[in-house]
């Protein structure tokens, strides 16, 4: 039996790594224009921002350990009390010839899982994602890299470092082995879990899948869901009574309504709303930080 949460906490993904940027004029693609979002995100409500960086130029996405830094000094420089989330699963794209598999196509970006990591370890986060498993992404002939020894060494580096994996969840069989690590002592309480829904071809954004995975989360684990596109406020509900917390942003979701297009500021608000009628309250960057069990802000 699950209760709603009291205290929501409310990521925004202000970017992603998707091809969005032609879709919309509201997606942030240089460091100044991510850093004013998540500034945006947090004063609209958002105790957390997760962040991709991408090419200034072409918008594209990127792991450039100098546009993370650049976007986490601006977004320190202005002040703002917010909770620091940065992907870390950037490295993971293996695109295949499907007639000659061992061949590797335009897009591809495969790393082992620590060169996924200099970044976290130049800028010791509050908190650095970690995608817990390989995945068919999408139609066609991409995959999503994870493997079991990449996620142990990813795992250990993160701990060693002292920085808070967000653990990403896309299907069962991952929340499995985020278990298993937790089993090995690679991970440390409270656990913290994103469960990602509908992305092809991972878990669907069925309300029954989601009560299945929070059944299977260990005891004291903190949790967020999402899913994607007109989804993703619904998920907003369903997360929070199911005693969750909630992410929404541009990375996941580029429409406030119909044919309009949001800003991550906007649909940080329309989260808020949705919390608020539900009878909970949106918790402050310390409340969260108290959850999830970071270091208080220094």
């Amino acid at each position: 039996m699950t209760t709603p949460t009291s205290d929501v906490i409310i990521t925004c993904a202000l970017t992603g790594a998707g091809d969005t940027v032609r879709r919309s004029p509201h997606v942030p693609v240089t460091p100044e224009q991510i850093a004013r979002s998540a500034v945006e995100a947090a004063a609209a409500g958002a105790a957390v921002v997760h962040i991709h960086v991408r090419d200034p130029e072409t918008g594209d996405p990127s792991r450039d350990p100098r546009l993370y830094a650049e976007v986490v000094d601006r977004i320190r420089q202005t002040g703002t009390d917010v909770v620091i989330n940065l992907t870390a699963g950037m490295g993971g794209d293996l695109v295949i010839d499907p007639e000659r598999p061992l061949t590797q196509l335009p897009g591809t970006d495969l790393v082992s899982g620590l060169e996924r990591l200099p970044h976290v370890e130049d800028l010791l986060p509050d908190i650095c994602t970690l995608d817990c498993g390989s995945l068919n992404f999408g139609d066609g002939s991409t995959l999503y890299v994870s493997t079991p020894d990449m996620l142990r060494a990813g795992a250990r580096r993160i701990q060693e470092l002292g920085v808070r994996p967000e653990l990403e969840i896309f299907d069962t069989g991952q929340l499995w082995f985020a278990k298993q690590l937790l089993a090995e002592g690679l991970l440390d309480d409270p656990t913290v879990f994103q469960l990602c829904m509908g992305v092809p071809w991972g878990a669907p954004a069925d309300p029954g899948v989601l009560q299945s995975m929070v059944n299977m989360l260990p005891e004291g684990a903190q949790w967020a869901s999402f899913a994607l596109g007109r989804m993703q406020m619904p998920w907003v509900a369903q997360s929070i009574l199911l005693g969750g917390n909630v992410r929404v942003g541009l990375e996941d979701n580029l429409y406030l309504s119909r044919g309009v297009k949001a800003t991550n500021a906007q649909l940080v608000e329309r989260a808020v709303q949705i919390t608020e009628l539900l009878g909970a309250t949106v918790a402050t960057p310390d409340q969260a930080r108290a959850r999830l069990g970071l270091k208080p802000r220094g």
